[in-house]
């Protein structure tokens, strides 16, 4: 397998929304470029927020598909996209679902893909998830080479995050050392950062779990 060009922002916000869309409106997949644009700029479960318009979409579609990751379809009235994730990373599609929460929502532990992915394919446990990721972390050079990486813990955070690497190698957003030259009148700042770091990753952890919680409610109702 050649090795694959690492991908643009957008180019990645392209292939996740076309995964995620696929599975939760599939009456309405393939995507229409209008479609497709909202889905980019949508500002719920997105990481970062984008404000792409119709051309840059556009745009970007046509490297998709010169490399096939887009497949283009003519309907009745409008042009129509939809993805080739799969079979271009020959990755099964509880991998293509993962790689996509990344792509949409930016690095996230493995509890949290869980409850991000959800609507899109149900995994067992956050092992199951873990599993995957192990596999995709572990792809040989043969292969293409790996597809995600685990991130350094950062300090405050509880569980390591994992981020895809088809645009690249992701660069840790590790806290810079902590040395002796900071002043005394900066410890009670640093401090509290501290402390509110490790709200939020216990916050994130919380909300992850209630939606896993609230997903099983739904079955059972």
């Amino acid at each position: 397998m050649n090795p694959l060009r690492a991908l643009s922002l957008l180019e990645t916000r392209v292939l996740g929304v076309l995964v995620e869309k696929e599975k939760t409106v599939p009456d309405t997949y393939p995507l229409s470029l209008n479609a497709l644009t909202l889905g980019c700029n949508q500002k719920n479960n997105r990481d970062p927020v984008l404000a792409a318009t119709e051309g840059e979409v556009l745009a970007a579609i046509d490297e998709l598909k010169a490399a096939d990751w887009v497949i283009e379809s003519s309907g009745a009235r409008v042009t129509r996209y939809s993805h080739n994730i799969g079979r271009v990373l020959r990755v099964p599609e509880q991998s293509v679902t993962l790689l996509a929460a990344l792509m949409l929502r930016g690095p996230q532990t493995a509890a949290e893909l869980r409850a991000a992915t959800e609507r899109l394919h149900r995994f067992a446990d956050t092992s199951s998830v873990e599993a995957f990721l192990d596999e995709l972390a572990q792809r040989s050079e043969a292969n293409g080479g790996p597809l995600v990486v685990l991130l350094p813990r950062r300090p405050g955070e509880r569980e390591a995050r994992w981020a895809h690497l088809l645009s690249g190698p992701v660069q840790a957003e590790a806290e810079p050392a902590r040395t002796a030259q900071v002043r005394p009148e900066q410890d009670a700042t640093l401090g509290l950062e501290g402390r509110l770091a490790a709200l939020q990753a216990e916050v994130a952890q919380l909300r992850a779990e209630v939606a896993v919680l609230r997903a099983r409610l739904d079955e059972v109702r």
